[in-house]
């Protein structure tokens, strides 16, 4: 299965609200979900297309909530929250 594109509205919502990244660790990967534990103490399931290959437990990962994107490894795909 191939990752949706990150569209160019969702780049423009991040760069214009980049203090809403949100920094955390992969701590479990489904086929379509990944949970994550943020550093600032919350976890959440998010909805990421082929999140298994992308994503392995233990990656640091930032997730933006706005524009609905998730960063692994320089790599951006969108992400929604479950």
């Amino acid at each position: 299965m191939s990752r949706p594109a990150v569209l160019p509205i969702q780049r423009v919502m991040a760069d214009a609200t980049p203090n809403a990244w949100r920094d955390g660790i992969a701590v479990e990967t489904r086929t379509d979900e990944v949970v994550v534990a943020f550093l600032d103490g919350g976890i959440a399931v998010l909805r990421v297309a082929d999140a298994s290959t992308l994503v392995s437990v233990g990656d640091p990962v930032a997730h933006h909530p706005v524009a609905e994107i998730l960063s692994v490894g320089g790599q951006r795909t969108t992400a929604r929250t479950v």
